[in-house]
């Protein structure tokens, strides 16, 4: 029994990492739901690791380096993928005949960003009640978010058909991983309805702009959550 206990939590992570390695498989095959399905899963799964480790009491250093790594798949590789993948049609060379470097690949720096999101994430103690700089759960959500719309209902397709912008969204979004923002964590410090505040803004606008806009809401929830905390600064701490 104390076996399952304590290695519950690392179970999950471990479920986390094997669907976004499905994930990936089936993004780098055009299967796109499955692919949201996937990421669904990891999200939930990064969810109740955390959960399920403070409930039974069995966080470790090992389950907190399981959790990182985990994410560096499900949450760092596929939206590298998913960007490579927008960046796909527009042709193969990004510096010049010179260099046969692919432009796609460019969609690989959201990869190396949150690789170094999650180890300062690591190494910092003071995001406990918040986090610094986008989380790459919300970061995969906002770039899979745009592209499965546009595939779903040809929504943002000023994004998608526009190579600058597209470049220029790769760059915003892995910047904003390791930005000195501090975003909303869904962790309650207290009961209080003012230390909850922020919390509860973004959650009813997030159910509203789902309700609303549906799948292309998906991406908005993300831009909306980045200008929730952008007003909430000074609480967040």
């Amino acid at each position: 029994m104390n076996f399952i206990k304590n290695n519950l939590a690392n179970a999950l992570t471990l479920g986390n990492l094997f669907s976004g390695c499905v994930g990936v498989v089936h993004l780098l095959s055009g299967d796109y739901q499955t692919t949201a399905i996937c990421i669904i899963m990891s999200l939930i799964l990064d969810f109740f690791d955390g959960f399920v480790a403070r409930a039974l009491r069995s966080s470790s250093n090992l389950g907190g380096q399981l959790d990182s790594l985990a994410d560096m798949v499900s949450f760092g590789f596929l939206p590298g993928v998913a960007m490579m993948k927008m960046l796909e049609p527009f042709g193969k060379q990004l510096f010049g005949s010179e260099l046969p470097l692919e432009i796609k690949y460019f969609g690989f720096v959201i990869t190396l960003f949150s690789c170094l999101r999650l180890a300062i994430f690591n190494l910092d103690d003071d995001q406990k009640y918040y986090f610094k700089g986008l989380n790459t759960p919300s970061n995969t959500i906002l770039i899979f978010g745009f592209f499965y719309a546009f595939k779903e209902t040809g929504t943002f397709g000023f994004l998608l058909d526009n190579k600058i912008y597209l470049l220029v969204f790769t760059a915003l979004s892995s910047w904003l991983l390791i930005s000195p923002i501090k975003m909303i964590a869904m962790k309650f410090k207290s009961k209080q309805l003012k230390d909850n505040y922020p919390k509860l803004v973004l959650l009813i606008g997030g159910i509203f702009i789902l309700l609303i806009f549906k799948t292309v809401g998906i991406p908005l929830v993300i831009i909306y959550y980045i200008l929730i905390s952008l007003m909430f600064q000074k609480q967040l701490k």
